[in-house]
């Protein structure tokens, strides 16, 4: 997916099965991995114009194509890379990485011990989660054992970050559908959750 905000592009949770690219007011376009230039050429960008790719976490279907970025500084999950220099970010402290005005990564740990989630307000005025696993798709708010059964590393501090994150948004892009509207009905949903572990 990519986001141009202010002349800085970023790309994010590359699989390689399809991209979905968001351009200015979250314009979705799903296409294979191999039209992938295509695509970016669509809209004129072109690899090196990338300043940031973003993965949610270090799965192998989000962070497909990651190498086509030389240019670009690589944060995944707690990670963050920039041509030969790799250090971790303090994510486990709660420290935001902030890209810029519009764009900050923030420490959603659950999915993995080092999931980040990607906060976007556009110029719309909403807030919008690039949520990577934190959210599998809309249905698992309804059902939790869907994202239960993709796998949680620490069910608990899933629980209460997808409820963090709903709270501070307005869309969530989910990894594996969709985006979807927040509503004040999900956001007790994902709150009693949280407060009912035992789910």
């Amino acid at each position: 997916m990519s986001l141009l905000i202010k002349n800085t592009v970023l790309i994010f949770n590359l699989g390689t099965i399809y991209l979905r690219l968001i351009l200015h007011r979250l314009l979705h376009i799903n296409i294979k991995t191999l039209d992938l230039f295509t695509a970016l050429q669509k809209h004129e960008v072109t690899p090196e114009m990338i300043d940031y790719v973003i993965s949610t976490h270090g799965h192998s279907d989000h962070i497909g194509n990651n190498n086509l970025f030389l240019k670009a500084k690589h944060i995944v999950g707690f990670s963050i890379s920039y041509k030969e220099q790799y250090f971790i970010h303090p994510f486990d402290t709660g420290d935001e990485y902030i890209i810029n005005n519009s764009v900050k990564v923030i420490p959603t740990p659950g999915h993995t011990l080092s999931d980040v989630t990607v906060l976007v307000d556009t110029i719309d005025g909403d807030t919008v989660a690039v949520a990577g696993d934190l959210f599998e798709k809309f249905e698992d708010i309804a059902n939790p054992n869907e994202w239960l059964e993709a796998g949680s590393e620490d069910p608990e501090q899933q629980r209460k970050n997808r409820f963090k994150v709903a709270a501070l948004v307005h869309w969530i892009v989910p990894g594996h559908g969709p985006r979807f509207q927040v509503t004040d009905k999900i956001r007790e949903s994902l709150k009693n959750q949280m407060l009912n572990l035992n789910q």
